[in-house]
């Protein structure tokens, strides 16, 4: 999925005093967002809120950084090539700017390959990147942070999840809590090292996601089962509403299946209800 920037580099940025990037790179795709607050910042206090933002540029690429890498346990040549490539891009689109502030991150490829710390110390040598590996948990707590205002007043619980190219971040939240402030709206969270990449890899490749389709399935409910019994999930979903939100790269894509749309667009994916029938 190639996304595009919404905005040519530097239009209208004068206007604003604090512009912030975050780029994130997975084991599938490499994304870079260049935003600033636009509103009253102030009237934004709370953890969960944060103030409505103006999309500056952005970038997305596909560069299967994981690729392979079930086998060897290392970034392959390749792999880090098309990588290389897409950074120095996003160096081109941060040079644009006079950032406030930014953060670049690597998740689960970097944590897992060998070479993934070398991989990105050659970036910072090359390009004056500095990318950090983050953990799971600190992955699984941002994703629920980036799309924790969506969550509704109407359901008690929530499930947030994350699918990515090399891993699956889960959340069980407390909707109560997370509105009020009032104790750890995460009550549980569950990663699992497997995403849309090296799933597709362990079962024999996209090739053959149609034959293993059945396995692919039992082997990651198999995975879920003890998160889902410690937090009684499929119960409570059973007996309230419970309401499903996710983020990242698969969902979007599944959105934009959804709607039938030739080229990406954020604004009628973000936010976007869909039923589980039609997801299915």
């Amino acid at each position: 999925m190639q996304q595009h920037s919404q905005a040519a580099p530097g239009r209208d940025a004068r206007a604003y005093e604090r512009i912030y990037a975050a780029l994130d790179l997975g084991t599938n795709n490499c994304r870079l967002l260049i935003a600033a607050p636009r509103g009253d910042a102030g009237a934004h206090q709370d953890t969960l809120t944060a103030p409505p933002l103006k999309i500056l540029d952005s970038f997305s690429r596909i560069v299967r950084l994981g690729e392979g890498m079930s086998a060897s346990g290392k970034l392959s040549e390749d792999a880090m090539q098309r990588t290389r490539a897409a950074l120095v891009a996003c160096r081109k689109k941060l040079n644009n700017y006079h950032l406030s502030k930014v953060r670049l991150v690597a998740t689960e490829a970097c944590r897992r390959a060998s070479n993934g710390g070398e991989f990105l110390d050659s970036i910072k040598k090359e390009l004056g990147l500095s990318i950090e590996i983050i953990s799971s948990e600190e992955e699984a707590h941002l994703a629920f942070m980036g799309c924790a205002s969506l969550l509704t007043e109407a359901s008690k619980r929530a499930m947030v999840f994350d699918i990515g190219g090399g891993s699956t971040e889960l959340m069980w939240i407390d909707i109560e809590h997370a509105k009020s402030g009032g104790g750890r709206p995460i009550t549980d969270w569950l990663s699992v090292s497997y995403g849309v990449m090296n799933l597709a890899d362990k079962f024999g490749g996209t090739g053959f996601a149609d034959l293993a389709f059945d396995d692919m399935v039992r082997f990651i409910a198999e995975k879920l089962e003890p998160f889902d019994q410690a937090n009684r999930i499929a119960e409570t979903i059973g007996d309230s509403e419970v309401q499903l939100l996710s983020t990242s790269g698969t969902v979007t894509t599944l959105a934009a299946i959804h709607l039938g749309l030739p080229r990406y667009d954020r604004s009628r994916i973000d936010g976007l209800t869909l039923t589980v029938d039609d997801l299915r």
